[in-house]
């Protein structure tokens, strides 16, 4: 089959919220329409984070739509300045189009809020069947329709109402053909409300739910404050001592935007092990985050200061933070200027400098009660200590099964020192300058650096026999500790030695092609190390930012994994009223240009990298791809192929 013409005409670029609907998956879960309900609902949160709403109500329809109101300021439905159509109508059909970019000004709508991406309610809007929206606003009534995302029913002021009676009402009939399920999940709804009433005190918060006979109404409000969730969460665990709540945010000063900064519960269990539920602006992050990590570390901390002092470590013990964290029930609320979050569902905050702030506000605080509660302070320390002997003891079984090996590994490896299979890493790094700086900037204690010569070799087509004639495929699998096999093969895993395997390689053309030569080994000879989730790649930027202060913003260093990312961050900048000519740009050439630090930061700490896990979802579609991709058998497909995704294709040219 010819390929096809690309030219000029080839090209087109998708308007309004067609990305939305031509790949649902970018931008929200499409199990279920759970999470465009809940871009309603962070909306109205919005509004009540700020002051200007308290209460927010919703509604489960019988025929499955939704409602959700509030009584905050409304949205604004009068023309907009520039893009001459109702303000209303711009929010729910075009993306990136909000309130919350401006932030940093003086009169900004939204100080704090759950996130800059801009799409949220247009997403909601895209993917549903039928959205009505009601406006009560300047003593007016102001409704519209929307269909499959399209105006249905223009804006219109259908009554009056009294001047100090604002608010939106959204009704949402979520399309079925973009969901696996057309049922909204009634009890994860019925979390997400729950959780705002705690995130938001003298917030009245309902859902109301409509049966055949009568609705059921649940209103919630907790008078403790995160301290009474807690308590609900802990359920039957028995904490070693009182349940620890606070919260604390910054004035002015410190490196961070007043008015950032972190509220807690949380305690310690012996029975079970640790759990907990984390926010950032009020979304709901269940994969944690930075600020999860902020909270780990403070914590880790305040109970390692208390033990040193009280002289309760025995000898040769070393506390570690999961030594801390893995018995911590938690509930967490960060707020954080300018959230970022990895992807559009927001499962997981990712801003570097939320490790230090939420760490800074809860380690002081924390560390005063342990001291002011010794005996409660002794339990938790005591319980951590337990920990640290038992994973020590774990320990020194693995080393003294490894001394009995004869395996001598490749002097490529520099290995770590942790016995710990499920915590050690072992990353791939191409040449010799990568390699020294990722050995520098590693942690040794559980960080392994394998440095390859040159790329690796294509490996789609050797047989299993001679795979190791090749040198450098014969020192990977010495290092990993598994032997080549097929993806019927039943191997013995039992020699691994790492938890996570990872390709590290310069964020470049090159770089990818070396990551895709290891991809090949792995998917076609180690199949069972992607299967159980073993194989990683490694994220690193490929530019770094430097952004000056602005008001009372301090200057950033912020770092973009591709030039869409670097677009972001100079568009966010121009937004807070920086000029793009004050701002430093450097395109990293390769890992050895990064020093250890930025190395350390930006790809190689586990609180703040870029780790994807390298996942199978259709194996006939892979299989297929990877053929077309490394066969010599297929240049021709393989010439048509790029023919036809060319103009796709982010090329470093």
């Amino acid at each position: 089959m010819a390929a096809k013409k690309y030219d000029e005409s080839s090209v087109r670029k998708l308007r309004g919220i067609e990305p939305v609907q031509r790949l649902p998956g970018m931008y929200t879960r499409t199990s279920d329409p759970t999470h465009i309900i809940q871009e309603a609902i962070d909306n109205a949160a919005d509004e009540a984070f700020g002051e200007h709403a308290d209460r927010i109500d919703v509604t489960v329809h019988r025929d499955g739509s939704v409602t959700v109101s509030d009584n905050g300021r409304g949205i604004p439905v009068g023309l907009h300045p520039e893009e001459k159509i109702p303000t209303v109508q711009l929010v729910f059909t075009e993306l990136h189009a909000g309130a919350k970019f401006a932030r940093t000004e003086a009169d900004a709508a939204y100080k704090f809020s759950g996130g800059l991406h801009g799409v949220g309610v247009s997403v909601t809007n895209a993917l549903s069947e039928r959205l009505e929206v009601e406006v009560r606003r300047e003593g007016g009534v102001h409704a519209m329709a929307f269909a499959d995302g399209a105006v249905a029913r223009k804006l219109k002021r259908v009554r009056n109402c009294a001047k100090n009676d604002t608010g939106t009402s959204v009704h949402i009939w979520p399309n079925k053909k973009y969901f696996d399920s057309p049922k909204v999940s009634l009890p994860d709804l019925e979390r997400i409300v729950r959780s705002k009433a705690v995130l938001l005190p003298g917030v009245k918060v309902t859902l109301n739910i409509e049966g055949a006979k009568e609705t059921a109404t649940r209103t919630w409000s907790y008078p403790d404050g995160m301290k009474g969730y807690l308590a609900e969460l802990l359920a039957d665990a028995q904490p070693v001592a009182p349940i620890f709540e606070g919260e604390k945010y910054v004035q002015e000063g410190n490196g961070f935007a007043a008015g950032e900064g972190a509220g807690w519960a949380f305690a310690f269990v012996e029975e079970a092990k640790g759990y907990g539920e984390s926010y950032a602006n009020l979304i709901p992050t269940p994969a944690g985050g930075t600020h999860e990590a902020g909270l780990r570390d403070g914590l880790f901390e305040a109970v390692k200061a208390f033990a040193d002092h009280h002289n309760m470590m025995p000898r040769g013990i070393k506390l570690q933070s999961d030594d801390v964290w893995s018995r911590v029930v938690f509930f967490l609320s960060a707020k954080v200027l300018e959230p970022q979050f990895h992807g559009q569902t927001k499962e997981k905050l990712s801003n570097r400098d939320a490790v230090k702030l939420v760490s800074s506000m809860v380690r002081d605080p924390f560390e005063l009660w342990l001291s002011t509660h010794v005996e409660h302070g002794r339990k938790i320390a005591d319980l951590a200590i337990r920990q640290a002997v038992e994973r020590s003891r774990a320990v020194q079984k693995v080393e003294r099964k490894k001394s009995s090996s004869v395996v001598i590994l490749p002097e490529k490896l520099t290995d770590c020192e942790s016995g710990e299979i499920g915590e050690n890493e072992l990353y791939l790094v191409e040449g010799d300058s990568a390699g020294g700086s990722a050995k520098q900037a590693r942690n040794k204690r559980f960080q392994a650096i394998y440095k390859m010569r040159g790329k690796a070799l294509n490996s789609w087509e050797v047989k299993r026999e001679v795979l190791f004639s090749n040198a450098e495929i014969h020192d990977i699998a010495v290092a990993v500790g598994v032997d080549p096999h097929g993806e019927s093969d039943n191997p013995d895993l039992s020699g691994l030695r790492y938890g996570k395997i990872g390709s590290l390689t310069d964020a470049d053309v090159d770089g990818a092609h070396i990551a895709v030569l290891l991809l090949t080994l792995f998917y076609r000879h180690f199949p069972k190390l992607i299967e159980r989730g073993h194989i990683y790649i490694a994220c690193p930027p490929l530019y770094k930012v430097d952004v000056p202060g602005h008001g009372k913003r301090p200057a950033r260093k912020l770092y973009a994994l591709d030039d869409e990312e670097l677009k972001s961050i100079l568009d966010r900048a121009r937004d807070d009223g920086i000029r793009t000519e004050s701002i430093s740009i450097q395109r990293f050439k390769g890992l050895g240009e990064m020093n250890p630090e930025q190395l350390w930061e930006t790809t190689l700490n586990p609180d703040t990298r870029r780790l994807l896990q390298v996942k199978i979802e259709d194996r006939d579609k892979t299989y297929a791809m990877f053929n077309m991709l490394m066969s010599r058998r297929e240049a021709e497909r393989r010439c048509a192929w790029m023919e036809e995704k060319g103009d796709q294709v982010e090329a470093d040219v």
